[in-house]
């Protein structure tokens, strides 16, 4: 077992990170012309990364799988980003966002990351201030705050429901600055097939340009990746549909650590499956839950129209459940107990999988004008997909696949285990535990971008100011360039005769019904079965028609899959070894008698760090005990 190093500064919480910054070596503005970065991913994290390296003098190269970082999936982070501004007065304060997002993960995050999230969260609404994201405003001209889930404060700034788009444009147009002035390059269509290591240390990428076919060889002094989560694992999810986890399998397979991989989110406010043909879900955003009340009819089976039930026989089961947070509950015990009643029988709809999210009383009380301010963008959304307009009776929605707290290992520096390759965002697994609270992702990529990278990266980089640009004629980049050719030209000549997109969807329906919301012993070892017998099948019978030298989606798709088998058989082994329930992951075994999850930190304390041992090798388990010397350690209770 390796001894993981986290590389926590000394001192009192509240000074590490200040102390941290005047301790790092620099890297002077001459020599930063020298070095060459590469990020890969340029939504509000690597947009924000790839901008400010750039304005500090490094040379930034930017691939995008995208025809613009515009679309990366950050612009679907509707609800709003935190910070402790505490223009409300409620007694907000960094402690009290570290402290909920310490709570919110159930005491499975980094006490010291987490900490430095909180303090550099009132810096990052001011960028994006500075930078005109249009946040909302009270009359008095301060921005305006809304809660979220898992809080009792309101400290949530917002641009109506669409936050992340609004965010993500602003740390776009700061990285089209950069590369309009010759300081950063943009590659976009270009999907990541290896990352090159040289001597231990990371040193460029191999990728395949999407609309030519051409393989191309990358080099610099350090990569980032900024790759986003892999919910898609699940097929059916809220992300867009592109996004994958191929980068950070990449990673993975040349020695970087992947941190808690089946701490995976299930969103408890999505659009329900409306049919067998869609390819992803919708979602409503947690910002809803303010002021909407969730509720199932009293009776089972009920097939009454909403508006026809009186309120004496509605459940409005948070507020019964949980009376302290009552609709404002984290995500994964609002998932949670939407699945117990439906599974009980008192779901609503056609398939009987949803509860209703109801707005009645809101518009009643405030009046519909200032819903539509509020919300008006996300009720159209609703109104497109479903077709019942929600100020008249109220939403559906039912938990999906979301957000990805595990992802790869990284220490204070944000640096992987392969020195020189760095993971921010929702790519590494850092600042959210077991489960992320709602508008901490906004606030962690830019966070990660704008204020944390460009200081710990020079710190590394320092060191290689007299090494030379790195060749790509290098043996390196000459062998991963003729494994990657080998594995496209292998898809391509199985010949089989299903789709790409069917193995898809059968390995999520696996993952969903044995590794989603609630897992068990059983199920769990079954659907690692499952996940290698679909794997085996795939690679003799699936079909990828095309060419390798030319636009070919389904060889895209093919390769992303074939990744999904893999990372699936890790989340299945991270989740079968951990004999606790913690946050999203919620073990049957493991439950109070209320059914509340049941942690175990006497022998789970920890991030379990996997390393890559082989191809038909089982993954090695690698430990980062946590300890909590500025938080007491409870039983998570929202009640």
């Amino acid at each position: 077992m390796v001894t993981l190093n986290s590389k926590i500064p000394e001192g009192p919480l509240a000074d590490k990170w200040n102390n941290h910054k005047a301790s790092v070596r620099l890297v002077s503005p001459a020599n930063k012309k020298k070095l060459d970065i590469i990020v890969v991913g340029a939504g509000a994290a690597g947009a924000s990364a790839a901008a400010s390296l750039a304005e500090l003098g490094y040379n930034v190269k930017v691939f995008v799988y995208q025809d613009s970082s515009r679309r990366a999936h950050s612009i679907a982070s509707q609800g709003g980003i935190n910070a402790t501004k505490n223009y409300k007065n409620d007694a907000d304060s960094d402690y009290r966002l570290f402290y909920d997002m310490i709570k919110g993960g159930d005491f499975r995050a980094r006490e010291a990351n987490v900490y430095r999230l909180a303090e550099v969260s009132n810096n990052t609404i001011d960028q994006f201030v500075a930078q005109g994201v249009p946040f909302a405003r009270e009359y008095s001209g301060y921005l305006a705050n809304r809660s979220f889930g898992g809080v009792q404060v309101s400290r949530t700034f917002y641009a109506q429901g669409q936050t992340g788009q609004q965010c993500t444009l602003a740390a776009y147009q700061a990285l089209m600055r950069q590369i309009k002035a010759g300081k950063a390059q943009m590659f976009s269509r270009r999907f990541l097939l290896d990352l090159i290591v040289i001597n231990g240390k990371a040193r460029g990428i191999i990728v395949r340009n999407l609309v030519s076919g051409e393989i191309e060889r990358h080099s610099a002094h350090a990569v980032v990746f900024a790759t986003g989560g892999f919910g898609t694992v699940y097929y059916l999810s809220t992300l867009a549909i592109n996004s994958n986890g191929s980068a950070s399998m990449a990673a993975y397979r040349k020695g970087a650590f992947m941190a808690n991989p089946s701490m995976a989110q299930i969103h408890p406010t999505c659009i329900p499956v409306l049919n067998d043909y869609q390819s992803k879900l919708t979602l409503m955003s947690e910002s809803l839950r303010n002021d909407g009340r969730v509720w199932v009819p009293k009776e089972k089976n009920e097939k009454r129209h909403p508006n026809d039930i009186p309120e004496e026989e509605r459940d409005y089961y948070l507020e019964r459940r949980y009376p302290a947070f009552g609709n404002l509950v984290p995500r994964d015990v609002a998932s949670r107990a939407a699945k117990e009643r439906c599974d009980a029988g008192y779901g609503v709809g056609d398939t009987g999988l949803s509860v209703y999210l109801d707005f009645r009383d809101a518009i009643r009380n405030q009046g519909k004008d200032v819903i539509a301010d509020k919300y008006g963008n996300l009720f159209d959304l609703y109104t497109k997909v479903t077709g019942i307009n929600p100020y008249i009776e109220p939403m559906r929605i039912y938990p999906a696949s979301h957000y990805t707290m595990g992802g790869l290992w990284v220490d204070y520096n944000l640096m992987t285990s392969i020195p020189g390759l760095y993971a921010i965002g929702e790519a590494n697994f850092s600042d959210h535990g077991a489960n992320r609270l709602g508008a901490s992702s906004l606030l962690q990529c830019a966070g990660d971008g704008y204020f944390i990278l460009p200081v710990t990266i020079g710190n590394y980089l320092a060191d290689d100011i007299r090494t030379p640009r790195i060749s790509t004629d290098e043996p390196e980049f000459e062998k991963a360039e003729k494994e990657a050719k080998e594995k496209l030209n292998r898809l391509l000549s199985i010949n089989g005769h299903q789709t790409v997109t069917s193995f898809h969807k059968r390995l999520g329906h696996i993952m969903w019904q044995y590794s989603g919301m609630r897992r068990n012993e059983k199920g769990l070892q079954k659907a690692l079965q499952l996940v290698d017998e679909l794997k085996e099948e795939f690679w003799k019978d699936v079909k990828v028609p095309g060419e390798m030298n030319e636009l070919n989606q389904e060889l895209e798709k093919a390769f992303r899959v074939a990744d999904f088998f893999d990372l699936a058989h890790l989340i299945i082994t991270d989740a079968l070894h951990r004999k606790e329930s913690c946050g999203a992951h919620f073990r049957e075994e493991y439950q109070t008698e209320d059914g509340e999850p049941l942690r175990n930190d006497k022998d789970f304390m920890y991030v379990a760090a996997w390393e890559y041992t082989g191809e038909n090798s089982p993954p090695k388990l690698n430990k980062e005990e946590l300890s909590f010397k500025y938080v007491k350690v409870t039983k998570r209770s929202y009640k």
